[in-house]
């Protein structure tokens, strides 16, 4: 599959689902749009979209926090990335490894 055939939503974007490319733990869940897909293609960092600042995202800039893309895959319906990574610390803004930490517990 190549760049023009990933289906992006009414906004532009994709959600992208996060992977330590060693461990295989799932990391984050973000969003790209084309042009953070095409920064990531080219650095060989993520770089998302923000959707609440509206802006680009390069994971890691100011918390030294880097993703190195390892490997990038298309789901079969085109419309969700995974994004295999060698992380240089945590994912999570918490300082968790991965924000995906608290258990969902069933109601009472």
């Amino acid at each position: 599959m190549n760049f023009e055939q990933i289906k992006w939503d009414e906004r532009g974007l994709v959600p992208v689902v996060v992977q330590d490319a060693t461990t295989r733990q799932v990391l984050m869940v973000a969003y790209m749009n084309a042009e953070s897909l095409r920064r990531t293609l080219e650095t060989g960092e993520t770089v998302f979209w923000s959707r609440s600042r509206e802006e680009l995202w390069h994971k890691g800039a100011t918390s030294g926090n880097v993703q190195r893309v390892q490997a990038i895959y298309v789901d079969c319906d085109g419309d969700t990335l995974l994004v295999q990574v060698f992380p240089a610390g945590p994912a999570c803004h918490t300082g968790a490894v991965s924000c995906f930490f608290r258990r969902l517990q069933p109601s009472p």
